[in-house]
């Protein structure tokens, strides 16, 4: 075996990449590089905006956990993402580190025509390509007041068809959706174009789907026709345990090519980085989770110009 040398001073000399070998730590570092420094990666623009929502009825499945961190994804390799956070708690708007205390320009002064998406958004601090507009405390009784509304259901899609959204000009815009079927889920789903479902590799996860989808068949046949299921992304993966391999054989089955390769592992720096104002992406770039969302957001984008292509 041999040792490295040390200097009169006991520094280390002579010590190389072959001689430290492969460590876990290194590893990570050159992930965080891959991910802090993506020039060399650009992800294909789509042909034409892409409005998602990402909706699923049951909580914590990683709706808002999966807006924010595939949005951050696609920011970092060159798109621009706008995110709209339908959520009254706004924790996509915590987690993109954008202002949404009582009284700021939000998501609910859209959705009753007092204000223009782009005057709503602000930019996030995850990345200049990346906005939100974000959900304030008011929102929560919002659903009340659509009810008497004309158009109710349809007040979003107007907001993101106006000629003010030219300025901002997003690639993407993500919707996360509040845990429920109500009438802001509604509005997410008429405005958009495709259904990004989240499922947690869970048995009860499965349960609400069916209810789910049932939902998304009568918006596809009175408000919103080409409205459809493009993408489903299988999170909290934990391969310990046979389970979460029975799920995800089950969703596969029944969803095919519409689920994404890529799965979404249990991860603490996930659950972590919200409580930083962060997104898992910054937080902890060479962290499993960093990775497989930068793999989801990816493959989300190359599927996307498959099909444009095709």
């Amino acid at each position: 075996m041999r040792f490295p040398s040390t200097g009169g001073d006991g520094a280390v000399s002579g010590l190389g990449a072959d001689d430290i070998g492969w460590t876990p730590i290194m590893e990570e570092a050159q992930r965080a590089t891959s991910v802090l420094h993506p020039e060399a990666l650009q992800l294909p623009r789509p042909e034409r905006r892409r409005i998602m929502t990402v909706a699923n009825q049951k909580g914590g499945v990683g709706k808002t956990t999966s807006t924010v961190n595939l949005a951050a994804g696609l920011a970092l390799h060159g798109l621009t993402v706008l995110v709209i956070d339908l959520d009254p708690q706004g924790n996509a708007s915590t987690a993109l580190g954008v202002e949404h205390r009582a009284g700021t320009p939000s998501v609910y002064e859209v959705l009753l025509g007092e204000m223009s998406v782009v005057d709503a958004a602000g930019q996030s601090t995850q990345s200049p390509n990346l906005w939100c507009v974000p959900a304030t405390i008011d929102l929560a009784g919002s659903e009340i007041e659509l009810v008497t509304m004309v158009a109710r259901e349809g007040r979003l899609k107007e907001a993101l068809n106006s000629p003010a959204m030219d300025e901002l000009a997003p690639d993407y815009v993500l919707i996360d959706c509040p845990p429920s079927l109500g009438l802001l889920t509604v509005n997410a789903m008429v405005a958009a174009h495709e259904v990004l479902i989240p499922i947690q590799c869970e048995y009860y996860a499965l349960e609400g789907l069916g209810q789910l989808l049932r939902n998304i068949e009568l918006v596809q046949a009175h408000l919103n026709p080409s409205l459809w299921v493009s993408t489903v992304l299988l999170t909290m993966y934990d391969g310990r345990t046979k389970l979460a391999d029975q799920v995800t054989a089950e969703v596969r089955g029944h969803f095919g090519d519409l689920a994404l390769r890529t799965v979404i592992p249990r991860s603490v720096k996930i659950s972590e980085a919200p409580g930083f104002g962060q997104t898992v992406l910054t937080y902890d770039p060479g962290s499993r989770g960093s990775m497989s969302y930068l793999d989801a957001a990816r493959e989300i984008a190359e599927r996307g110009a498959e099909r444009k292509t095709a």
